[in-house]
């Protein structure tokens, strides 16, 4: 799936029917020669609403950089791919949007193993990498000399200290249990997971795996109940992640279940039955119940652009909308300092940035050579689904 979004003063993007994603139309006579970035990120199936959130975020940032006037006087403009969820797919998209398109900057999708696949290939054509939404720990610290992949999302290896924390300090767990999808994003967490439960002293009562098309894991679940977990963490996206509270409900286990946010990036409360509201999952960012000014007035740009969004409760999952909204800021601003859109210097560009009020938080530095993540542990914030939407909790 091809898509190309360009975004000009005139607000010439309309949204597409299927997705509310946006369509391309042709440039006006001043507006030529724009800047292009890419996406690729999953448009199609079970995680389409977080590409579609993800898409959302950068159109807006291009509607506000635009109406000023854009970058170096040029427009931006969005031309994306459909990953399909597949890492041979995306490496596949990442060539075409390098050296067919033009763009400068490639924003990365959902998947960490699409996300992980990129890295060589990023690395090696020196076209910077924004990550807003994959959390594998590998994809900003993966060793290169030079590292070109630059992400505002959360991080796996943070993620997983404020999971066991949560887990030990407000449910009393002292040997929690493990489920985790079966890919280089499961085995993140499991190292992370691990290690967060070492510096704590505490036992574990199990690793399980599942796969993507599990539909009863059952069999897992009570291996986990056997050994004695008291609490259990939760890697995965929406389908199996509905799965596991599914066989919960069946087991009539009534155990709590600390999840990092893959099931935010769907219909996770249709899904996953009656258990899908006891799912604590960890977000950098709600519209629901946020108070900030910034997110106010964006809510209601999303609404003005988006006339299918009526509320909060739209923007599931808001990480997508604010983590991508953000990055295209902050990547506005790297190529500014740039003063062109040549990719080593963009790199630097980002190394460059003082400060910017963002949606998420204020970033002072958010980029150094030695951790080009934007947002750490101070930024996360656990919710659940009440009613479809998602809501802070304590």
């Amino acid at each position: 799936m091809t898509k190309t979004f360009a975004v000009t003063r005139r607000h010439v993007v309309a949204a597409a029917a299927a997705l509310g994603l946006a369509a391309g139309t042709a440039l006006p006579a001043a507006a030529q020669d724009p800047i292009k970035i890419g996406l690729i990120a999953s448009l199609s199936g079970p995680s389409a609403k977080s590409g579609e959130a993800i898409t959302r975020g950068i159109l807006l940032a291009m509607d506000e950089i635009n109406a000023e006037g854009g970058v170096l006087g040029r427009p931006l403009e969005l031309v994306a791919r459909d990953d399909e969820n597949n890492p041979g797919k995306g490496i596949t998209a990442a060539r075409e949007l390098i050296n067919r398109e033009g763009a400068v900057v490639i924003f990365g999708g959902l998947q960490t193993p699409v996300s992980l696949a990129l890295v060589p290939y990023i690395n090696q054509t020196k076209v910077p990498f924004m990550g807003p939404w994959a959390a594998g720990t590998p994809i900003t610290k993966n060793g290169a000399a030079e590292n070109y992949m630059f992400r505002v999302s959360a991080v796996d290896e943070m993620v997983d200290v404020a999971l066991v924390e949560r887990a030990a300090t407000l449910h009393g767990a002292t040997k929690p249990g493990l489920v985790l999808i079966n890919n280089p994003w499961g085995e993140s967490n499991e190292k992370g997971i691990m290690a967060a439960l070492e510096a704590k002293g505490m036992e574990n009562a199990g690793v399980e795996t599942i796969e993507a098309n599990d539909v009863d894991v059952v069999p897992q679940l009570t291996r986990l109940k056997d050994a004695g977990a008291d609490a259990l963490f939760l890697v995965a996206n929406v389908g199996p992640s509905a799965q596991v509270m599914k066989s919960l409900e069946r087991m009539g286990w009534d155990v709590p279940v600390v999840s990092h946010w893959g099931p935010a990036g769907g219909r996770f409360s249709e899904l996953g039955g009656p258990r899908a509201k006891d799912v604590e999952m960890i977000q950098t960012f709600t519209f629901s119940g946020n108070d900030s000014p910034k997110a106010a007035a964006t809510l209601e740009a999303l609404k003005k652009k988006f006339p299918e969004i009526q509320s909060a409760a739209d923007v599931t999952p808001a990480v997508g909308i604010a983590n991508a909204y953000d990055a295209m800021h902050l990547t506005a601003l790297a190529i500014e300092n740039a003063g062109s859109t040549d990719g080593p210097a963009i790199r630097q560009g980002f190394y460059d940035i003082d400060s910017y009020e963002g949606l998420i938080k204020t970033y002072e530095t958010p980029f150094t050579p030695e951790d080009q993540d934007a947002l750490g542990p101070e930024d996360y914030v656990f919710t659940r689904f009440i009613d479809g939407e998602i809501i802070p909790i304590d």
